[in-house]
């Protein structure tokens, strides 16, 4: 063979060969992401759960793919999304927040299921117990739901002058009457009387702060709910159009003006939801994946809020604080 026709037929090769190991490339494992809030109010819980996934070595859009599925807090479209991932056969469902763990759960038997939860897994029935989840689910608690009964307390420290305290609930999340149930019981003892106001739309939420203003009570109580973690900025818009003392469950309504947070580290629990997604892209089972429990508790106080509701916060109150914005 001539020099030059040897060149020739090298560089026809060489020019085949990228795309002969593209052929060759295994597509994207694909986790399907279930929530049933927003985009945009979950942002910062999508980039701790991208932490975990890195952490257990993988990077959304190298060696794996995410497809988001939100129902912007219409948890009657979740079941529709969820069906559209098992048909889509996901490697995995990520499902964030109990609305979407349940739907998830009777979704699919065989398709792997990580959660995210603030209640109770074993009494939702996503799991047979802690230790050993069994069949396809597991996934991650946080002290959400078990210190529900304290954030009454914490309002009733608060104003300790108000007597009547508002409560505002998704009735359409699972666990809707037993953290109201809790949250009563706590305001029972401490001689307090609850007004339980129900929400599940933005028109809702403006309908029940208008509520709470014209009852006067002296606090409102915001329920643990996905819907309510996506609209973090309007719920600190309307407190303070209304200048009610409201105490949340989590550090994002605090970031965006919100008073009071008291509860689990959300972002903590995605980031390890993020990295048992990873193991099990990995080979592991579920069954085989104790319940993570992520005991963080934090108590943040805005005080620039404080300030501009009229409010003096207690001492005590700013003395036990995880964290104080000025």
């Amino acid at each position: 063979m001539r020099r030059r026709d040897f060149i020739t037929l090298l560089g026809g090769a060489a020019a085949t060969w990228p795309l002969a190991a593209r052929a060759q490339q295994q597509p994207l494992p694909v986790i399907g992401f279930l929530n049933g809030s927003s985009a945009d109010g979950y942002a910062p819980h999508v980039r701790a759960f991208r932490q975990g996934l890195r952490q257990a070595g993988y990077v959304e859009g190298e060696n794996v793919a995410i497809e988001y599925r939100w129902a912007n807090g219409q948890y009657d479209r979740l079941p529709e999304l969820a069906n559209d991932l098992v048909k889509r056969h996901v490697a995995v469902i990520a499902a964030a927040g109990t609305p979407a763990n349940v739907v998830a759960k009777s979704a699919t038997t065989t398709i792997p299921v990580v959660f995210t939860a603030g209640s109770d897994p074993v009494q939702l029935g996503l799991v047979s117990s802690l230790n050993r989840p069994g069949g396809n689910i597991t996934g991650v608690t946080q002290l959400t739901g078990e210190v529900a009964p304290k954030r009454v307390e914490v309002a009733h420290e608060l104003v300790p002058s108000a007597k009547l305290i508002g409560l505002l609930v998704n009735p359409r999340n699972p666990s809707a009457a037993t953290l109201t149930k809790a949250s009563q019981e706590a305001a029972t003892m401490l001689g307090l009387h609850l007004d339980v106001v129900h929400a599940s739309t933005e028109a809702e939420l403006d309908d029940a702060f208008r509520s709470f203003a014209a009852k006067q009570v002296g606090a409102v109580v915001v329920v643990t709910d996905a819907f309510f973690n996506g609209a973090v900025q309007l719920l600190a818009t309307l407190s303070h159009r209304h200048s009610l003392a409201t105490v949340y469950q989590y550090h994002p309504f605090i970031e965006t003006g919100g008073l009071i947070s008291y509860g689990g580290s959300i972002a903590d629990s995605y980031r390890l939801a993020g990295v048992y997604v990873g193991r099990i892209l990995k080979g592991e089972r579920p069954a085989d994946l104790p319940v993570q429990q992520s005991t963080t508790v934090e108590l943040i106080i805005n005080l620039k809020s404080a300030k501009a509701l009229g409010l003096t916060v207690p001492l005590p109150l700013i003395g036990r604080a995880d964290e104080l914005i000025e």
